[in-house]
């Protein structure tokens, strides 16, 4: 398997551990292949729940940009309901992971058609 192949498979684990369900594989490999070599990055592989400007930037570059979404609260609301759901105590939040469960939560799996 190739490292992309090994982090999918990571991936997928940690939506089991954390958010209790199975992944969708199809749409968790086209997010992870959408994230090109960014998932190769220590730093920006992760989503860093704390910080607001790193929030402010998944829901500019992500939500609006690649999903095509209008700007609202609802969309700020959306990224901390997954980032409460991965868990605070969670330090490691995959970004490959961030996405496929805002892509799951504003129900956008079209986008990635």
């Amino acid at each position: 398997m190739s490292k992309r192949d090994d982090l999918i498979v990571k991936y997928a684990a940690d939506i089991k551990d954390k958010f209790g369900e199975s992944a969708n594989m199809d749409l968790l490999t086209k997010v992870t292949i959408g994230l090109g070599p960014s998932i190769y990055n220590i730093d920006a592989s992760k989503v860093s729940g704390s910080d607001e400007k790193e929030l402010e930037t998944v829901k500019n570059n992500y939500l609006i940009k690649k999903l095509g979404m209008s700007d609202s609260p609802k969309l700020m609301e959306g990224v901390k309901a997954v980032m409460d759901k991965y868990g605070s105590a969670n330090r490691n939040k995959h970004r490959a992971v961030v996405y496929y469960m805002l892509c799951k939560h504003f129900k956008k799996e079209s986008s990635y058609k």
